[in-house]
């Protein structure tokens, strides 16, 4: 047998497994996004990293990966497969509802940033050929970070995520065009450019009808056929076959491979074996978009950046600011609102993956001269290591803008509101509005207070009785006739959240009862000693049913059972009944 090392990468596997096994645990202990985590130790263990030092200190190349170019091409299949798991949470169906945002606000973005940046290039003095490459490629942004940030913060299904990538995958569309009009600047052949372009797209579109339909015809008789066996690796084996090859065939018709995943999701999406396909997948799309990070970080020389730091800085600032300018300004005139326009914008700010593809292109043809196209590659890589910690500003600047244009539509009490006797539920979330439901029969008023904005502008159209408020805040609770209410019901599931509301109740002396969720006997104390009357904590009572479905399960008589966990009940409720007498005793 042959040494291990003529493997094919497995020095730069072994080092990437050894890299996420000490960065992902690291930066979750952190609360920082793993992804940012993955670009720093791209730098660090890349060629521009510690691997600078490899031929001084032999052993080093042990720790590093020198081969960025081979990374790359196996780190695509990361950006492949988290296409395929979006185009899997999708439909053809709705899709085709985001038909106006993609082709619209999408192309709009794409055409009017590469037109600024053309102009821009133009004005500094470059040439018409690399001014339109350099339009071109930063009008991208990045697929694989923004989206995946999304998903990680379960903002993918908001109104901005809807937004964000609605652009990105108009982007990924553009990929193609974009790369033929290098090509075509590079060999410095004009003649029957748009003629040749019109081909291409057609050839594509027809591609893409190709892949749907026959992914219609094809992919569920397979994948019953090879269900039957019962076998998951052969199925797991079947599923990876069908996003490759389908990856592959886009590659051939001069698609990204990454459109080809999305377009295998979306016939994927249709079948009853979504559900298994997706928990089969997930591990292949971590593993591999993680490399994708990583080789994103090994792009960038430090050297480099610490040699021209004004200049990168001005670059990467400058060309996210612009981006995010021009995409609020593009949403606002496509009448988005404008928490949306703005967080979309500031979403996506940076100049994306494909826009590394485009670059390296269009230097290797000439296009782009190759210092100016260094300066652009480490502009990009840097304005995609930052996007990470601007996601979160994005997102409350956002929210921020959203509750402050809703105030005027939701309505609220005013101080002195002629209600007495009600209920304030603090929340109004799915347990809130069962327990409105439950005051409603009894016909019972209440007075529902919310900070999600759109929520409570939704449940105002049904006729509730739910305002915009912070329960938290001593005004609010005023408002909303807390002295002459019967109770607080206090619903959140944010433990903090919860706590505040209670202290703000008791702090301005008010004496009406309060009844709270907790999220368990540690949570139910502490709302006890801030001066809770009641505390329900749901884990208790979640598996004090769950114990009596399981016992009725194991054949024990229904009223046995339920004796059994009622004594448990008992006691739960003895020791949290003990520790509120010890809180008012102290009080």
């Amino acid at each position: 047998m042959e040494h291990g090392s003529e493997v094919p990468f497995l020095r730069e596997v072994v080092v990437f497994l050894v890299t996420a096994g000490v960065v992902v645990p690291l930066f979750q202990r952190l609360k920082i996004s793993p992804i940012l985590g993955f670009l720093v130790a791209g730098i660090l263990i890349g060629p521009f990293g510690i691997g600078r030092f490899a031929d001084a200190v032999p052993w080093l190349q042990y720790a590093t990966i020198p081969d960025v170019e081979g990374v790359a091409h196996l780190a695509e299949l990361g950006v492949v497969f988290l296409l395929f798991m979006i185009g899997l949470e999708l439909s053809l169906q709705r899709l085709w509802a985001m038909r106006r945002m993609v082709f619209g606000f999408g192309a709009l973005q794409v055409v009017v940033t590469g037109a600024v940046v053309w102009a821009l290039s133009r004005a500094i003095g470059l040439g018409g050929p690399a001014s339109i490459a350099i339009g071109a490629c930063l009008a991208l942004s990045s697929t694989a970070i923004v989206t995946e940030l999304l998903v990680e913060r379960r903002r993918l299904a908001s109104p901005p995520g809807r937004a964000a990538f609605s652009v990105l995958l108009f982007q990924d569309l553009a990929v193609v065009p974009i790369l033929f009009v290098i090509g075509a600047l590079g060999a410095r052949d004009q003649d029957g450019l748009l003629l040749d372009l019109l081909i291409a797209m057609l050839e594509a579109a027809a591609a893409i009808a190709v892949i749907l339909g026959a992914g219609r015809i094809v992919v569920r008789p397979f994948l019953r056929f090879v269900g039957a066996s019962r076998n998951r690796e052969v199925f797991t084996a079947a599923a990876l076959l069908i996003i490759l090859g389908t990856a592959t065939a886009t590659s051939f018709a001069g698609l990204s491979m990454a459109l080809g995943a999305f377009l295998a999701g979306l016939v994927f999406s249709d079948t009853e074996f979504r559900h298994q396909i997706e928990a089969d997948i997930e591990p292949f799309k971590g593993l591999f978009l993680g490399l994708f990070f990583v080789s994103v970080g090994m792009t960038i020389d430090p050297a480099f950046v610490a040699a021209n730091p004004l200049t990168i800085l001005a670059l990467t600032v400058g060309i996210f600011v612009l981006k995010a300018v021009l995409l609020i300004g593009i949403g606002l005139a496509t009448r988005q609102p404008v928490p949306i326009a703005v967080e979309t914008g500031l979403l996506l700010g940076q100049v994306g993956e494909f826009a590394l593809v485009g670059l390296g292109a269009a230097t290797v043809l000439g296009v782009i001269p190759r210092d100016i196209s260094a300066l652009l590659v480490v502009v990009a890589g840097a304005s995609m290591a930052v996007t990470p910690m601007l996601v979160p500003f994005a997102e409350d600047l956002g929210k921020r803008l959203d509750a402050r244009s809703l105030k005027g539509q939701l309505g609220r009490l005013d101080e002195g509101a002629e209600i007495e006797d009600h209920v304030i539920i603090a929340g109004f979330g799915r347990v809130g509005q069962l327990l409105g439901e439950v005051l409603d029969h009894q016909k019972a008023p209440y007075v529902a207070l919310d900070v999600n904005g759109p929520a409570v502008a939704s449940l105002r159209r049904s006729g509730l009785p739910v305002y915009f408020g912070d329960t938290s805040r001593v005004d609010v609770l005023k408002r909303a006739g807390i002295e002459n209410a019967s109770a607080v019901v206090v619903t959140m599931d944010d433990p903090k959240a919860a706590e505040n509301i209670v202290r703000a109740v008791r702090r301005d002396g008010h004496k009406v009862p309060i009844i709270a969720r907790a999220r368990d006997r540690a949570h139910a104390e502490r709302l006890f000693a801030l001066g809770a009357d009641e505390v329900i904590p749901e884990t208790v009572e979640a598996s004090l049913h769950l114990g009596e479905v399981m016992l009725r399960g194991l054949g024990l008589p229904q009223d046995a059972a339920r004796m059994a966990i009622g004594d448990l009940r008992d006691r739960e409720r003895a020791a949290l009944d003990g520790f509120r007498g010890a809180s008012r005793t102290s009080a």
